[in-house]
């Protein structure tokens, strides 16, 4: 972005970082992420930060290492801690300056540590859950850091939130790191920053305009856009915020990740769990201009915009390995604005469908898993309750992908279809004990040639395959399985993991 294109504001933003960077590089500071009780990542380099005189000499002492840094000309410094392993037992994670200051922080354990991020699903409580409630009594060794729901016009050194002996709020994040302890049988830390109705773009750095072309576009009109900038600056000022301005700043691009994630920028981690996707469900198409909030990705360009997301997050932690969790959006279904006469089972309805195909192109990029949640959710509700299993089979594809337990953590997944006759044959990996919950044929089997109908199929289970036929279709080229907004579903495997919904088709919406 060129000087032209800067906003008044922007340049009075811009001034404020570098009096900031003035006015405290003299102070002796911690990054936010460091309180009392922090969990730190085991088995991975621990970057620890913060500011100083320039020139002073930093040592940090923890478990018995003592590594010294110098702060630079701006004041900042940073020190990285060699590979730490687990530890339950709280030490203490002491600071020393040259400068003669020294800070100390209490009961710092080692062990596994996740970001959970996104919007109102991840943010979604758990004390009027009754399952959640149950497995609340159990949890143990989960430590949280809840980051405060704030935005800014530019990038954050400092965030509020802090490190409690206490389970996250979040119904997803207690699941995931309940089941994670079990697993790992080590203290698990989440930090949780979400914030509901947020787009994928409220959540990325400004850099990615570089890469994704609507983004340019959205961030150059936001840039433009004064009076948005000016009412932001004037919510921000004000405490507490009504529903409407709440609404207001949560819906906006790029100011989220500037307030809630940059701050936590390199705090070490084994991976982020990322639910997120209904605001970019609200469109097929990027940038459609009315009304206002659907100025996003759209739900066929979101898997394209997602991939950007997470190679920035890794450049930007330094971790190529960063381990990334996608929840795939459950069962629902709103009825479109469409003339199509189906009912929300049909493939051809818009629903969903195309978002969940999308968020299945993280899969393109090492070190990710979605997580299949097609058999969950509930037909008219956003905000379904069964949070539990979703945690549960996160914490299954974390135990398998990161701590190399030899478990089954997927269901079904699409590996080949072949023609025979009158028929397709639909052959999956991660197949074993291939059947049906109800012991009846499987469901949500639909077949198609090149006529673009589409009708649900006769099918039978083979092994790890599927032969799929219908009277209907004599010779059926292309299968649609579970893609509609709520399918009704009941193939899994014997770990008894759902399917993951596909199409073979590359027909348009």
């Amino acid at each position: 972005m060129n000087n032209k294109r800067l906003t008044t504001l922007q340049q009075i933003a811009a001034a404020f970082t570098l009096l900031w960077i003035g006015t405290t590089e003299a102070e002796f500071t911690l990054a936010s992420p460091f309180t009392d009780h922090a969990v730190l990542q085991r088995n991975q380099k621990v970057p620890v930060w913060g500011t100083d005189e320039p020139g002073a000499k930093v040592t940090v002492h923890f478990a018995a290492q003592s590594v010294t840094t110098q702060a630079d000309s701006e004041g900042r410094w940073q020190a990285s801690l060699a590979p730490l392993t687990a530890s339950k037992k709280g030490e203490s994670l002491a600071i020393q300056s040259s400068s003669g200051s020294k800070l100390k922080l209490k009961d710092i354990v080692v062990g596994e540590v996740w970001l959970c991020s996104g919007q109102s699903n991840m943010q979604m409580g758990w004390d009027r859950i009754p399952e959640m409630k149950s497995l609340a009594k159990k949890a143990k060794l989960i430590r949280t850091f809840e980051v405060k729901q704030t935005v800014a016009l530019s990038e954050q050194e400092h965030l509020q939130g802090q490190w409690n002996k206490a389970l996250p709020k979040s119904a997803v994040a207690l699941s995931f790191a309940h089941h994670l302890q079990k697993e790992a049988d080590v203290p698990v830390g989440v930090i949780v920053a979400a914030w509901g109705s947020s787009s994928l773009e409220a959540w990325m750095p400004r850099e990615l305009t570089a890469v994704s072309p609507h983004f340019q576009t959205m961030m150059e009109e936001f840039d433009a856009d004064v009076e948005t900038q000016e009412r932001i600056q004037s919510i921000l000022k004000k405490d507490p915020w009504n529903k409407t301005e709440d609404i207001f700043l949560r819906r906006q691009t790029n100011i989220l990740y500037n307030a809630m994630i940059h701050p936590l920028i390199p705090y070490a981690c084994q991976g982020v769990v990322w639910y997120q996707g209904e605001r970019n469900t609200q469109s097929m198409f990027p940038l459609k201009k009315s009304p206002w909030y659907m100025r996003h990705s759209g739900m066929l360009k979101y898997g394209e915009t997602l991939q950007h997301w997470m190679r920035s997050y890794r450049q930007r932690w330094n971790d190529e390995e960063l381990d990334f969790l996608v929840v795939m959006l459950p069962g629902y279904h709103k009825a479109p604005h469409s003339s199509i006469p189906h009912s929300h089972e049909h493939p051809l309805v818009h629903s969903w469908a195309w978002l969940r195909e999308s968020q299945l192109q993280a899969l393109e990029l090492p070190h990710t898993a979605v997580v299949n949640t097609i058999d969950l959710g509930e037909l008219t509700n956003v905000h379904p309750r069964d949070k539990a299993p979703i945690g549960q089979r996160l914490a299954l594809l974390a135990a398998k992908n990161t701590l190399g337990k030899k478990i089954i953590a997927n269901g079904p997944m699409l590996e080949a279809v072949t023609s025979e006759g009158k028929s397709l044959i639909v052959s999956f990996k991660n197949a074993g004990g291939l059947q049906t919950l109800d012991r009846k044929a499987p469901t949500a089997f639909w077949i198609s040639n090149d006529s673009a109908e589409w009708f649900p199929a006769d099918a039978v289970i083979k092994g790890r395959s599927i032969t799929l036929s219908s009277e209907k279709i004599t010779k059926p080229l292309y299968v649609r399985y579970a893609f509609s907004g709520k399918p009704t579903v009941n193939l899994v495997n014997g770990a008894h993991l759902p399917a993951y919904p596909f199409r073979t088709d590359s027909f348009e919406p």
